[in-house]
């Protein structure tokens, strides 16, 4: 199960919370790709490519919601 933060708005340390609930599943992944036959190096760089993806799709998203019209009366 995966922790949720302590508070429900910014507090300091809510990153690091976050790192900390999300770890077992990260290492989950790792060890699922090792299992597999990937490499750590090949899995490393693969998690690396899905975050700048993500981020590419967010920017995107957030453009095209900004360029829509909004629906009138």
């Amino acid at each position: 199960m995966i922790s949720r933060p302590r508070e429900e708005n910014d507090y300091r340390n809510r990153v690091i919370d976050c790192q900390d609930a999300m770890e077992p599943g990260f290492q989950a992944i790792v060890d699922c790709m090792l299992e597999a036959g990937w490499s750590r190096g090949e899995t490393l760089r693969s998690l690396k490519r899905l975050i700048a993806g993500d981020n590419m799709t967010q920017k995107e998203n957030a453009r095209t919601e900004h360029s829509l019209p909004l629906p009138g009366p």
